[in-house]
């Protein structure tokens, strides 16, 4: 079964305001007991939905007015913290496909290149712009395109950055390592049979 490759993500997208949001935030440590990642998009962001609603007030990703949202707009150093993939697993679960941001935790980007999720950077400006965009105008498009390494807002239009390897990997279809070891399995199974470590009688 051929890999998905990952060109261009258009869609509604839901603005993330503040620095250093960490991996416990994203998806709490109570909810990382199952042995599987299902279900873990209802409790994305939980404690800080709870909190917020205590205060009357709604969190960005459970407000109605961002719903159906594709696209994630984050600050500086998002997914920083614990190295757990369950973090962007809940966010690509919950439906986005995409996140910009000013920057990335290491593990927390190379986690989402795993599950075909490209985060993209942008400078301090352009997610400000973008942000302010889908605040006034939810039901706006944003599209990320990785072809021409730009995100476009309504009216604006900005560069983004993506390491060249993980860029490759999502237009050439060859992100998911799990994925391409199976759809090739001859070829794990021939270099087996080279090995005489792997042989026994």
């Amino acid at each position: 079964m051929p890999i998905e490759k990952i060109v261009k993500v258009s869609g509604r997208a839901v603005p993330l305001r503040g620095d250093n949001v960490d991996t416990d935030r994203i998806i709490p440590a109570r909810f990382l007991k199952s042995i599987t990642f299902e279900g873990l998009e209802q409790h994305l962001f939980e404690d800080d939905r709870q909190q917020l609603e205590a205060e009357g007030q709604r969190h960005p990703v459970a407000d109605p007015k961002y719903a159906g949202a594709q696209i994630l707009l984050v600050n500086a150093n998002f997914g920083c913290g614990s190295s757990r993939e369950h973090a962007p697993q809940a966010i690509y679960r919950s439906g986005i496909h995409v996140v910009v941001g000013q920057s990335f935790s290491e593990i927390f980007f190379g986690n989402s290149v795993a599950l075909g999720m490209p985060c993209v950077s942008v400078d301090q400006r352009a997610i400000e712009t973008l942000m302010s965009a889908v605040e006034r105008e939810p039901s706006g498009t944003i599209e990320v395109d990785l072809e021409s390494m730009t995100v476009r807002g309504p009216g604006c239009t900005f560069d983004v950055t993506l390491p060249p390897g993980s860029r490759e990997s999502f237009l050439e279809g060859t992100w998911d390592a799990t994925g391409l070891l199976l759809d090739r399995f001859e070829e794990v199974t021939a270099t087996a049979a080279r090995l005489p470590y792997l042989q026994w009688s």
